[in-house]
């Protein structure tokens, strides 16, 4: 008899070293997938709680902790509540479509589902699960590298546009391999990662003795492990950007991790076409500034020369909105994602993104804010109401 998801989770012991064990083999797209209904929620705040339920505890923490001490994972949620709303009535204005063009893909609204690891730890569907979901509300799925199906199955789940985020590791030809994989199964961006030159302090998973399957990107076709050197690249430099240029056949571009104007500048002076910003999650250097603080700077830099896509910290419509404001052009959603997936299959990623869109336009409503335009042009405030300074945008 199969066992069950929790059981198989349940198998996930062992060391803490990444990719070092054998793979949780994720349900394909042509075996029937038994959906369970969505239990009802009033917040993602809550859905996690609902979520914890189900992922079994070293999985749980793996997704929902970050590093060291978590001070950079509890700012990424309370920067957002130093920051005010210049709220505006009497506008006779409604709040009408938020479809978003960036890099070619046209979307529902701004929201994008960011990139995550091993789905697979949470529902058999894994990464199909979420392109599914993803494609049926109507936006992009950014694929990690380390991924549970490879780069072509999820490619294969859905017709909806997919990124595809790659870490460089020091296997130079698997690195220009995988780029080269990403063009042909029909990707529509590259996604480089420069914050993870080494995994963060994880400690919880060191309690847990947690053993990550090995990401589908990394077997042959017999499922069997490839004899290539999975270790990070520790030295990504301006040439990493080249590099991934010239093996992805004219993709877009987009910098991931991006935290501090200096970069921001880096990253424009070698042609980047986008920025994403993000601390992780929270997940790698503690002691960070919250990512909401961070895209503040960075889109001062930027001034809207190229589009800013923003992680970390997401959890209520209310957030989007301040981020918009603040300058991204595109917020893109991590956990919330995972907490959908694996309490409701594709169905449970689709109604993360719908909440977060309701709440979304509930804000806009009562700020006085029809439009992306028009959230982009309403003013933030600090505690003392003074004007918070904010991205200018072109």
């Amino acid at each position: 008899m199969p066992l069950n998801r929790r059981e198989t989770l349940g198998l996930l012991a062992g060391s803490v070293t990444l990719m070092a064990t054998r793979p949780v083999r994720a349900t394909q797209e042509s075996t029937p997938v038994i959906e369970t209904p969505l239990p009802p929620f009033a917040n993602l705040l809550e859905l996690e709680t609902l979520a914890s339920k189900v992922i079994p505890k070293p999985a749980f923490d793996y997704i929902a902790r970050g590093a060291g001490d978590e001070q950079t994972l509890r700012e990424n949620r309370d920067a957002f509540s130093r920051v005010f709303i210049d709220q505006r009535v009497l506008t006779g204005k409604t709040v009408q479509a938020l479809d978003t063009l960036i890099l070619g893909s046209l979307l529902k609204s701004p929201l994008v589902v960011a990139t995550m690891a091993a789905h697979g730890l949470v529902h058999t569907t894994a990464e199909s699960g979420s392109a599914r979901g993803a494609a049926a509300y109507g936006t992009l799925l950014e694929v990690s590298a380390v991924s549970t199906q490879n780069l072509e199955q999820i490619a294969a789940a859905s017709n909806g546009d997919k990124w595809f985020q790659c870490y460089l590791t020091r296997d130079v030809g698997f690195n220009r391999e995988l780029l080269q994989r990403a063009q042909a199964a029909g990707y529509t961006a590259i996604v480089l990662t420069a914050d993870v030159t080494v995994g963060g302090n994880r400690e919880q998973d060191r309690r847990n003795a947690l053993c990550l399957p090995i990401p589908g990107n990394f077997l042959d076709r017999t499922g069997r492990p490839r004899a290539i050197n999975r270790v990070f690249e520790n030295r990504l430099g301006p040439d990493s950007l080249d590099f991934v240029r010239q093996h992805s056949g004219g993709l877009p571009l987009v910098l991931k991790g991006v935290t501090t104007a200096a970069d921001a500048r880096l990253a424009l002076r070698h042609g980047v076409d986008a920025i994403q910003v993000s601390n992780h999650g929270g997940r790698q250097l503690d002691g960070s500034p919250a990512a909401f603080d961070s895209l503040l700077r960075v889109a001062a830099e930027v001034q809207g020369q190229v589009p800013i896509i923003f992680d970390s910290g997401i959890r209520r419509g209310l957030d989007v909105f301040k981020a918009l404001a603040a300058g991204a052009d595109a917020v893109a959603i991590g956990r919330p994602v995972l907490y959908g997936l694996s309490l409701g299959g594709w169905q449970g990623v689709h109604a993360v993104l719908e909440h977060l869109e309701s709440e979304l336009r509930t804000v806009m409503q009562l700020a006085g804010a029809a439009t992306l335009a028009d959230i982009r042009a309403t003013p933030l405030l600090n505690p003392d109401g003074s004007p918070l300074q904010q991205g200018i945008r072109s």
